[in-house]
């Protein structure tokens, strides 16, 4: 997340993929000791956001990103969810525990050895938990260093209207797009997500039209050029 952070501060809002390659690697915006681990870093923060304003995914997340700052560490997050399914695997390790419940590495490490079966070693798996406890520190849904608890986190109108995009990408449509695990994602019940979708209307993150049960959502603002 710090540095997402110091690439976005230091790249225009419209760079493009070699952009942001050359600003981590020529440029070394984030700092990195040598050409091999700006190279590295480069390569895995592009497989984990794109960096690239072709792939509507990331061209909506810069948008959002510039204009939310609270909500960035969701943003990342719903990003990271969608585009790595390695990690998306440990959100039900997250999800089921209770505001203020010990988190414990066995359920997260249980959900990953569901998805991977015997491909990664027990130490390998071991490092995915501890990184993955790190992600989820960092959005806010774990406090704490050691002992971490759970804690629910505070979606912004921001942070709604990307996971409400992320979720019709998914195939969800209308009031079921209220219902997704994209929006439990943010410890959002239904009813508070349809507030925030109206002031993300407001804001002009997206079109929305609701009459009753039916429920129209649109998200060119979020994926057009400029």
């Amino acid at each position: 997340l710090q540095e997402l952070s110091r690439l976005f501060s230091f790249a225009h809002p419209n760079a493009g993929r070699r952009d942001y390659a050359d600003a981590i690697i020529a440029e070394n915006c984030l700092g990195k000791p040598t050409a091999s681990t700006r190279r590295l870093t480069s390569q895995r923060m592009g497989e984990l956001y794109g960096l690239d304003p072709a792939i509507p995914l990331f061209l909506a997340l810069r948008k959002l990103w510039d204009r939310d700052e609270i909500g960035r560490p969701l943003l990342a997050l719903l990003c990271a969810l969608a585009r790595d399914p390695l990690l998306l695997s440990t959100a039900g390790a997250i999800l089921d525990l209770r505001s203020g419940e010990d988190f414990r590495r066995e359920p997260m490490r249980a959900c990953l050895r569901g998805v991977v079966g015997e491909r990664l070693n027990d130490s390998i798996l071991d490092k995915v938990v501890r990184n993955a406890a790190s992600t989820w520190t960092q959005s806010g849904h774990l406090r704490g260093r050691t002992l971490k608890i759970r804690h629910l986190v505070t979606p912004t109108p921001a942070a709604i209207a990307f996971a409400l995009y992320i979720a019709h990408l998914m195939g969800y449509r209308g009031s079921e797009l209220f219902c997704s695990k994209w929006i439990s994602l943010l410890d959002c019940m239904p009813e508070r997500c349809r507030n925030l979708a109206l002031e993300a209307k407001r804001l002009g993150y997206l079109d929305m039209r609701m009459a009753g049960d039916v429920v129209e959502i649109h998200f060119h603002r979020l994926v057009s050029a400029g």
